[in-house]
């Protein structure tokens, strides 16, 4: 199960007490926000379990006062000693959500066509920078290696380098051990943003690195694949006082558990992200989305090539999607920290605002519509046609339900591109270009809907 096909059982039946049930802060919560249910619920047991991480974060809410839920999400994720995505592998069956190339090698096989196609359009350029941001286990990199490798003649030119960016020690030496083989070497030059690097089982050389900034400039193609999803926002509350940040504090009444509250007054951020125009009366912003993506834009504006950015996410319509995933299934987001995901959806929108006009932008296009256009159904009829084995015939039915089915991936996850603007013939830097028909090439994956 997914973690968006696990929230379909929050819309069944809610666990537990809502986010907003608990917001205890220094307004009156209003009876039809209350009513609202956003979040799973927890095990009995769950509440007795107090982590190194919990105790962590309980001490620097003592020091310092209630903290943002950016902050509460950088901590439980990213802490260098306890933060989850540092020290266990948290993908698949036994982990605590799948993804995409994990459920099927269709999947990695179309985005690697998408990169050679975009490739083609930009010129051939003779180097190619394939720059991954949170590669999971290598899989999707492994699957897109796997194209180049096989249309190696049309390739055969362009010097190919692999770059990934990773802050997670156990994820990167799972990268490792999917792409090379295990085969690396840590950098010992104290200087070099590089901190591991090795070759792929086809000779292509692959760097590691903590930041983007890190990565070399140059022609470069990026892929951020359930990567935005995970970076930490910041959550807030139209109230009869005007807006309000929502942040996390010990519990009075359980010493030992967080609960949700409201800031008194209005926050820097309050007076920073929210929109005069905005109609929302709850509002997620992630602001590390919007570095990232001005830092893509300027790179692809300055050296070309082209970013993928696939995940779950809305157009700037949604409201509180903050949640939390173990053992694939919903958790209370406050419960035992460091031993379950946080994510939140992509708001595209905001992506699109924060590209300053300095690229092009299509999409966000549903998963089923992007992958049909990309010719999932006819490599899907090849695999079937080249193997007899009636357990690899259901693997790839299954594969293909999960991520093409509407209640299932093909509705929920998006896919968005950033080109360069001379890419798109005739464009206008201020115009969503989703459902342009000007293309002076088409796009793959988005122009099949384009040019019907």
């Amino acid at each position: 199960m997914t973690r968006l096909a696990a929230r379909r059982s929050l819309l069944a039946a809610v666990l537990g007490v809502s986010w907003q049930q608990r917001l205890l802060g220094h307004h009156v919560v209003p009876a039809a926000w209350r009513r609202q249910c956003f979040s799973a619920g927890s095990k009995a047991e769950d509440s007795a379990q107090v982590t190194p991480l919990l105790k962590h974060l309980m001490f620097k809410i003592k020091s310092t006062g209630p903290i943002t839920v950016a902050e509460y999400m950088r901590e439980v994720l990213t802490n260098p000693v306890k933060g989850y995505y540092m020290h266990h592998d948290m993908l698949g069956e036994r982990g605590d959500f799948v993804t995409s190339p994990e459920i099927s090698q269709i999947f990695g096989e179309l985005i690697g066509i998408w990169y050679v196609s975009e490739w083609m359009a930009t010129g051939k350029p003779k180097t190619l920078q394939l720059v991954e941001l949170g590669p999971g286990r290598g899989t999707l990199t492994d699957d897109i290696l796997r194209v180049f490798n096989q249309l190696g003649s049309l390739l055969n030119k362009c010097d190919i380098s692999v770059h990934l960016v990773e802050v997670s020690p156990k994820l990167s030496e799972i990268q490792a051990l999917t792409l090379t083989g295990g085969k690396i070497e840590s950098e010992l030059d104290v200087t070099s943003p590089v901190y591991m690097k090795g070759i792929s089982k086809a000779g292509i050389p692959i760097f590691w690195y903590q930041e983007l900034q890190d990565v070399p400039q140059g022609t470069s193609f990026y892929l951020a694949h359930e990567f935005f999803d995970a970076l930490p926002i910041h959550k807030f509350q139209r109230t009869e006082q005007g807006w309000r940040e929502v942040l996390i504090d010990i519990d009075p009444k359980a010493p030992d558990q967080l609960r949700f509250v409201l800031a008194p007054s209005a926050t820097p951020a309050t007076e920073y992200f929210i929109q005069d125009k905005e109609e929302r009366d709850h509002v997620e912003v992630c602001p590390d989305a919007g570095i990232l993506i001005q830092r893509l834009a300027c790179r692809i504006q300055e050296d070309g090539g082209a970013a993928l950015i696939a995940d779950y996410g809305h157009n700037g319509n949604k409201t509180d999607t903050f949640r939390s995933f173990r053992s694939h299934q919903l958790h209370d987001a406050l419960i035992a920290p460091g031993t379950a995901d946080l994510t939140a959806d992509v708001d595209f929108s905001y992506l699109r605002t924060m590209t300053q006009g300095r690229v092009a932008t299509l999409g966000p296009l549903k998963q089923q519509e992007f992958l049909k256009n990309m010719g999932i159904d006819v490599r899907l009829q090849v695999l079937l046609q080249n193997s007899s084995d009636t357990a690899m015939h259901k693997h790839l039915l299954q594969g293909y339900d999960m991520l093409m089915n509407p209640k299932k991936m093909g509705d929920r996850f998006h896919f968005f591109a950033l080109l360069p603007h001379q890419r798109l013939a005739h464009s206008d830097q201020k115009v969503n270009l989703q459902h342009s028909k000007s293309l002076s090439a088409p796009v793959a994956g988005f122009g099949e809907l384009i040019w019907k």
